[in-house]
């Protein structure tokens, strides 16, 4: 009888520490191992949408989180697609300003406050160093390529989500 039990909690314990079949990979899982990364900037590049009145506009963006990578920003940039743009998210709520110092292409600036709805929108000229403010305390702002706000219908109280 105590052998038969050492059999079973012997084998118990091989079955136990024996290689199981590997979990299916998904996309998804990918992603958040090892999310995509910016062919030029090197920057992680995730999902964003912005629920507007004439419905959901997804773009891909770049993730500047560090403090040298949102100084650098779009900076020397020649080219931006018409799904693409780059998000600065902050700590806790600021208030922001952005320029346009050595910055190739005109750009929509659009800040985003603590609700995640679009508080105001700026257009950004190349080379201008105006200051460019948010009108009021934001948790992250988005540059996209100019005029593609207007052209998509994206306004203040508009919903962004990533």
């Amino acid at each position: 009888m105590i052998r038969r039990s050492l059999t079973i909690a012997l084998a118990l314990m091989l079955a136990a520490c024996s290689p199981q079949p590997a979990a299916e990979a998904t996309p998804m899982a990918d992603a958040a191992a090892s999310p995509a990364r910016h062919p030029v900037s090197g920057l992680a590049v995730i999902p964003l949408t912005v629920e507007t009145a004439s419905g959901r506009h997804r773009f891909q963006v770049e993730v500047a989180a560090t403090p040298a990578e949102q100084q650098k920003g779009m900076m020397f940039r020649t080219a931006m697609g018409p799904s693409e743009g780059m998000i600065f998210p902050n700590a806790e709520p600021q208030l922001r300003s952005f320029w346009m110092k050595n910055t190739v292409l005109p750009l929509d600036i659009i800040y985003i406050g603590p609700d995640r709805r679009v508080l105001n929108i700026v257009r950004g000229e190349p080379y201008d160093e105006t200051s460019l403010p948010s009108e009021g305390p934001v948790i992250n702002v988005l540059e996209i390529a100019a005029g593609r706000a207007a052209a998509l219908g994206i306004k203040p109280g508009d919903r962004v989500e990533w």
